[in-house]
């Protein structure tokens, strides 16, 4: 639950969410790096007036955390996002046609200016189901396992899934990430297939089907993941 309590840096203010917990031994607070919440996680019998005056004297870790954040990147005639690593410019006009293409370093996107937003999303859905389909079916060759259904979302918590039945699920925002990145991913759930756990066995075969181990763009997430999630942000 949301207090009444705020919290001001880098120009965003964010409530002070409150999570109680079962399994929480003591108090918890955490500035989340893709969507600046802040919470405060309690045990189930903690005291809220305490809790909450405990999280006043963070105020200013939680404001320079919230400072150090990265910038909102929405989806606006002449900015810019990342795309496959590479940073594209949005070439709005009405004039355009509806349906949008890349061309180089640019992305042409026509139509009232109002749906731009909306359309590129869509636009960068579809391409990051068509890549990551396409990278899963070669990784699935070469492991020789099959697949069931392949679909993204926009998750919190994993870049890619893989279900006992061989279904597959993916962040869209891999698209904005270099192509190795991606195509790292999507190794790695394939690898799931054959050994749905992280041992040795599969980081084995992880580096066999991807052809060599994924240090650097595993790295490259860890360093670089949480700004993807204020792509397509406005504050």
């Amino acid at each position: 639950m949301s207090s009444s309590v705020s919290f001001e840096g880098g120009g965003r203010v964010r409530p002070l969410t409150v999570h109680r917990s079962a399994t929480a031994r003591r108090m918890r607070l955490a500035v989340d790096p893709r969507d600046g919440a802040v919470r405060l996680t309690l045990p189930r019998r903690a005291s809220l007036s305490a809790a909450t005056a405990w999280a006043e004297t963070h105020r200013d870790w939680i404001e320079s955390s919230l400072a150090r954040l990265p910038a909102p990147r929405p989806f606006l005639p002449g900015a810019t996002l990342p795309l496959e690593g590479r940073e594209v410019a949005i070439a709005w006009d009405a004039a355009h046609p509806r349906s949008i293409r890349r061309e180089d370093d640019r992305l042409i996107v026509g139509g009232p200016a109002e749906l731009i937003a909306a359309r590129l999303l869509r636009w960068l859905r579809a391409e990051a189901l068509a890549r990551l389909s396409e990278d899963s079916h070669f990784y699935a060759e070469r492991a020789g396992v099959s697949l069931g259904r392949i679909a993204v979302g926009d998750p919190r918590t994993r870049w890619g899934s893989c279900a006992a039945s061989g279904d597959l699920r993916y962040s869209w925002r891999l698209i904005l990430a270099p192509a190795e990145v991606r195509r790292a991913t999507a190794a790695h759930e394939v690898a799931h297939r054959l050994h749905m756990h992280h041992g040795p066995a599969f980081h084995a075969e992880l580096a066999r089907l991807f052809g060599r181990e994924p240090g650097a763009e595993r790295a490259w997430l860890k360093r670089n993941g949480a700004a993807l999630y204020w792509v397509g942000r406005a504050g």
